[in-house]
């Protein structure tokens, strides 16, 4: 198993912080983001991760360069980091040769919520926070039928119940054509600007993809400068 992390992005909502750094080296508790990534995935025993860089990369490379965590990086370049999120899996599509775990950078986290993933026994399986309700930003996954049926900002009309998502989503190997064609299939009609996670819904729809609750332990997206203060004083206290 290996891990896809996707890293490309300006980060333009939270611009005060990140005209000066990529959100994924935003430092919580003096340790940045991508550091408890590297860290969190090898005390889980996964030492291989691709990093999808773009937006100030070579701060990026060289954050990696000093990390001790023991996970073997390889850098993906992203050229038009300034698209949507697709261009950034797109990018990647090729390094999908392994059970792999697609991680958005923005999440500080408690290791427990990646381990429910990783250990998971559905073959591919999304992680949810089935305590939030939607308000309005938050991509939401759907289940329907004890499936995966969606992974976005808009809810499909029907459906069982809905959480958030966390931003992490583990694929077998044997599912990645099956991923990578549903990228394709908007990535042909020259959509570079909409969210990965839209994308997926073809392929939410061939491959039945299971969900893990993770409502109570504690994690948060960072996207604003309102989630810096809740990573500061409610999170990561708890980890």
């Amino acid at each position: 198993m290996k891990a896809v992390i996707l890293a490309a992005g300006v980060g333009k909502r939270l611009w005060p912080v990140t005209q000066h750094r990529p959100k994924c080296l935003i430092e919580i508790g003096e340790r940045s983001l991508l550091h408890r990534y590297l860290e969190t995935l090898a005390w889980l025993g996964i030492k291989r991760a691709d990093i999808v860089v773009g937006y100030k990369q070579e701060m990026i490379r060289q954050a990696v360069g000093r990390d001790v965590s023991g996970v073997a990086v390889n850098f993906l370049v992203n050229e038009e980091f300034h698209r949507g999120s697709i261009s950034s899996l797109w990018i990647a599509r090729a390094a999908l040769d392994d059970d792999v775990i697609v991680m958005d950078a923005d999440v500080l986290f408690h290791r427990d919520i990646l381990r429910r993933l990783v250990e998971s026994p559905h073959e591919s399986v999304l992680l949810m926070d089935e305590t939030v309700v939607q308000t309005g930003e938050e991509c939401m996954v759907a289940v329907a039928g004890g499936r995966v049926i969606a992974l976005s900002k808009r809810l499909p009309d029907r459906y069982d119940f809905a959480g958030e998502g966390v931003g992490f989503l583990r694929v077998r190997h044997a599912d990645t054509p099956y991923l990578i064609d549903s990228l394709r299939s908007f990535v042909d009609q020259g959509a570079w600007n909409m969210e990965y996670e839209d994308a997926l819904l073809p392929f939410f729809q061939t491959v039945p993809v299971g969900y893990e609750r993770i409502g109570g332990l504690p994690w948060t997206e960072i996207d604003f400068p309102d989630d810096v203060r809740k990573a500061e004083l409610d999170v990561l206290p708890k980890l």
